[in-house]
């Protein structure tokens, strides 16, 4: 094999389609020049997911540590191999990982950048010259008993993991934020709607708690769409088969992977099933839409609650954080829920991309994974930092309109229900008829016709007896 050829500031590499200059300083080589004149697409390269990146290190750094422990590949270039992913895991060259998102050839182009960056940084740190690939070659060495069909894939489902706890995280981020306005509004009366009609109380504090509980029952759908995803099939190399690699390479390398990495990956139990099969990716993606369907309804509901704020329904107040407009003075729009919805809008349409590409799959091999990753990628990126813009700017801000929710629940027609069991279903029927046609309350009503005492009307109509199941009030 022929060291590349200096000439000034480029150095010379051939491919099997001939001979091209790719920049002197450029850790990538041919193969990455020709992804970058093929896939000028999106403007964003794959160094926009640095989880990715490094889950493509680790599956190097595992495939050259177990083809050394084999005998498959030479001590001292596994060593040198070792150290350049040690440091691009680590953060180190992200930004010579410069091909687009998405790309055709089922991530062969990703594959091939990483070969070449770790493959020079590894005769870097041997004290050789980039492009001197008759002693250490991207393909020959770095990508030994590999194929991009199971490489991708493998770091595909590695950097997702890493990104699904990250967003949990923020996810609980924000439950806690609605958990603490639950116990700050504890005792807060207020009218529950639906259908946005007056239904029957609650109390401020029962409304922030489901925004609570819903977010914990999505935290648990995402941990279990996360462990589906820890099923690789690394040593499948190009269609499961497992062609030019030892027989012991797949158990070992992912052993090897589970210790580089700290996530339990295991080797699926038929890899040409798990070389084509994409339905984990799909189950990932419909539990991300199910995340924003219920943030977005959540943040429908805030900027309901909150509208106004004098010709609105005006319970709560959410934190002023711009102006809302260029031509009303003064006025404040909810633009943390609406950029939270918008979130939502995406992440749903990404659903959509990612049932599609998984369905376009053929034969042994589904080609579609990149787009796949980057719908992926977006969706959990933007869902986390939705959680925790939501959550700093906007949730641990709220307050409450203490006067008016106490104002609404006195004059509702809606509590005309707790008094079924005392004054009877016609009598309600006919009071809530002429508080609705008068205008006049409920409770002066029910005392001017004298059918409960005062007392009685208290007790009835006490927080407590209101929002939890109770047995009637008896005088």
């Amino acid at each position: 094999m022929p060291k590349a050829k200096a000439r000034g500031d480029v150095r010379v590499e051939h491919d099997l389609l001939g001979e091209r200059e790719v920049p002197a300083d450029a850790y990538w080589g041919v193969h990455t020049l020709r992804a970058l004149e093929n896939f000028p697409i999106t403007g964003g390269a794959v160094d926009q997911w640095p989880e990715f990146i490094r889950a493509l290190a680790l599956v190097k750094q595992a495939a050259a540590q177990t083809n050394a422990e084999l005998g498959e590949l030479d001590a001292a270039k596994a060593k040198l191999i070792v150290a350049a992913c040690r440091e691009i895991a680590g953060g180190a060259l992200r930004h010579e990982f410069v091909v687009d998102q998405i790309q055709g050839g089922a991530g062969t182009s990703t594959n091939m950048n990483a070969n070449e960056v770790i493959a020079n940084r590894a005769l870097e740190i041997g004290g050789r010259q980039k492009g001197d690939y008759a002693f250490l070659h991207p393909i020959e060495h770095v990508n030994m008993g590999q194929s991009t069909n199971d490489v991708y894939p493998t770091a595909l489902r590695l950097a997702l993991r890493f990104a699904i706890a990250e967003l949990w995280t923020a996810m609980d981020e924000l439950k806690q934020a609605f958990a603490a306005k639950s116990t700050e509004f504890e005792s807060l009366l207020k009218i529950g709607r639906t259908q946005l009609q007056d239904a029957v109380p609650m109390t401020l504090g029962q409304e922030f708690s489901t925004f609570a509980v819903m977010l914990g029952e999505d935290q648990q759908r995402l941990a279990e769409a996360g462990a589906l995803i820890e099923e690789i099939n690394l040593g499948a190399t190009a269609i499961g088969t497992g062609i030019n690699t030892h027989p012991a390479y797949a158990p070992l390398v992912t052993r090897h992977l589970v210790e580089l990495s700290g996530v339990k990956v295991k080797t699926a139990d038929n890899l040409i099933e798990a070389t084509q099969d994409c339905g984990a990716f799909v189950q990932l993606s419909g539990v991300l839409k199910r995340i924003a369907v219920k943030l977005s309804k959540t943040c429908n509901d805030l900027r309901l609650l909150s509208s106004g704020p004098r010709a609105g329904l005006g319970e709560i107040n959410l934190p002023p954080v711009q102006a809302g407009s260029s031509i009303m003075p003064g006025k404040i729009n909810p633009v943390i829920p609406e950029v939270v919805n918008q979130v939502a809008f995406e992440v749903i349409g990404n659903d959509m991309t990612v049932t599609m590409a998984a369905e376009g799959g053929q034969l042994q091999l589904n080609a579609f994974e990149p787009i796949i990753g980057y719908s992926l990628f977006r969706s959990i990126h933007h869902l986390r930092q939705a959680c925790i813009v939501l959550a700093r700017q906007c949730v641990t801000g709220i307050t409450a309109n203490r006067e008016h929710l106490a104002e609404t629940v006195k004059n509702t027609i809606g509590i005309v229900t707790a008094l079924n069991p005392y004054i009877g279903y016609e009598k309600s029927s006919a009071l809530a008829r002429e508080a609705h046609a008068t205008g006049r309350g409920v409770y002066e009503l029910v005392l001017e016709k004298k059918w409960l005492s005062q007392a009685d009307l208290d007790r009835i109509l006490s927080p407590d007896n209101l929002t939890k199941p109770r047995l009637p009030v008896r005088g």
